[in-house]
């Protein structure tokens, strides 16, 4: 997938341009925010159960290194085999090395922001091996030859003709011939066709949410069944996972799945928790006859220690962007990379450069509502703090963003003039806004004037109240 982060921008004006995102996000806003209160409304020891998500994710985090050679151990004993990737182009060869040992030609995938990260599907299809992507949202947008714009909603910027229209162009080969807008249509259209890809894929591919050291089994959640015909239909079963998902016991997968599915769909629980240990054994009926896990770092050791440690406590929830009005606006998309939202504000940065994604630190009004709902209590503003700091000291801020920060620190520095630099700012802006007290143009500030109104400053300075009260008060 190619980074687009660095026109974060230019990105983010297209999709507010955009009727049809804008319709489609409407439905975000009304949706995921609502069901995760309710959810939370009806378990009281909720932020019990976030504290204790944290400590245990904080535990694993310090001790790595001991739980990743157990959880290798155990999928070893149990038959399987572990794959280690340093990067991106690691993980892509030993996918294709798997496949072309069973000589594969068709590969189904469950959903997977690792397969995402590595752009496995573009690397599998450039070696004439074809992925089928079967969770539906997946499977809506490979069929449009888009990216997830959302974590666990992948085509949440899509509204219900533009599926129709997807449907009824690719279609037609399996009989298909109306265009139908009729939800259970489309859903019904989508089993027939995919019922197809399962029964002839050769490999199954899927992510996992967590791997439990303690019996080298990889954890998927879903609400399709999808993840489940992926792994046990084909030859072959390979998890994508990045290595900071280890948990070390069953007992504390529930523990962050009691978190995790409350905070992403406002779920008690979703329909499917697969457990995969190894594969076939001589008295199972179905299942694989090869395991594999391919574990990624891709940077996330580098993390460890350092002041993004944090992040690595993400469980994927998506509740950081279902309640930021940055993402609310303008969609997954703009962000320009596999992981959007404030999560992906920090981890991307990470991942791909500072100087490829820095304009991602800086698209949030660091309201903290993105803390506030993190199952995790991940610090998101904080650490966008930190990348923006970064950015600034090796010089890649923009010239006036450089320009208006020195303007400030040489007053700053200076608290008589700034005193009565400011005591003038507010004089002239109460000017401005005298009659409707906000003001709706103002040079130097026409991003925020474009879409808003700036409210005109009312009665004395910060300054002036204070020196008010200290005055008082002697």
């Amino acid at each position: 997938m190619q980074v687009t982060s660095q026109t974060f921008k230019s990105n983010a004006s297209v999709a507010l341009r955009d009727a049809a995102l804008q319709r489609a996000l409407k439905n975000l806003k009304a949706g995921f925010p609502g069901k995760r209160a309710a959810a939370i409304a009806k378990l009281p020891e909720f932020d019990q159960l976030r504290d204790a998500g944290r400590d245990l994710k904080n535990h694993v985090l310090e001790h790595l290194d001991f739980y990743l050679e157990r959880f290798e151990a155990k999928v070893i004993e149990q038959g399987g085999q572990v794959h280690w990737a340093r990067d991106a182009a690691e993980a892509r060869q030993i996918v294709l090395d798997i496949c072309r040992s069973v000589a594969a030609r068709r590969v189904t995938k469950g959903k997977s922001m690792i397969s995402e990260e590595i752009g496995l599907n573009e690397f599998l299809e450039a070696h004439g091996i074809q992925p089928v992507e079967t969770d539906l949202g997946e499977y809506i947008i490979q069929l449009r030859h888009e990216h997830p714009s959302h974590i666990i909603a992948p085509a949440i910027h899509l509204n219900r003709d533009q599926v129709a229209d997807a449907f009824h162009a690719h279609h037609g080969p399996y009989g298909f011939t109306e265009r139908n807008e009729n939800p259970r249509a489309l859903m019904n259209e989508a089993r027939q066709v995919l019922r197809q890809q399962f029964l002839s894929a050769d490999v199954g591919i899927t992510g996992a949410n967590f791997c439990i050291a303690e019996t080298g089994t990889t954890v998927i959640v879903t609400n399709e069944g999808n993840g489940d015909l992926t792994q046990i239909l084909p030859r072959v079963h390979i998890a994508l996972a990045s290595i900071e998902k280890m948990v070390p016991t069953l007992e504390d997968v529930s523990t962050l799945t009691r978190l995790l599915t409350r905070s992403a769909t406002g779920q008690e629980i979703t329909v499917y928790t697969t457990f995969s240990s190894g594969p076939r054994r001589v008295e199972d009926l179905d299942g694989p006859e090869q395991f594999h896990v391919v574990l990624l770092d891709n940077g996330r050791s580098g993390m460890l220690g350092g002041e993004f440690q944090d992040m690595l406590r993400c469980i994927r929830c998506s509740a950081c962007m279902n309640h930021c009005p940055v993402y609310g606006a303008i969609g997954g998309h703009a962000y320009g990379w596999v992981y959007p939202g404030p999560m992906g504000s920090v981890l991307t940065p990470q991942l791909v450069g500072i100087d490829a994604a820095g304009q991602l630190p800086n698209a949030s009004t660091f309201c903290g509502r993105c803390e506030e709902v993190c199952p995790m209590r991940i610090p998101l503003p904080k650490m966008m703090r930190h990348w923006r700091e970064r950015e600034f000291e090796r010089h890649l801020s923009p010239a006036a963003v450089r320009f208006g920060l020195g303007a400030w620190a040489f007053f700053a520095k200076r608290p008589r003039l700034y005193r009565i630099v400011a005591g003038v700012g507010a004089w002239l802006l109460r000017r401005l806004g005298s009659r409707k007290g906000r003001i709706e143009r103002l040079p130097l500030a026409g991003g925020w004037t474009a879409w808003r109104d700036l409210p005109a400053p009312q009665g004395r300075t910060f300054q002036q109240q204070w020196a008010a009260r200290q005055g008082a008060r002697s």
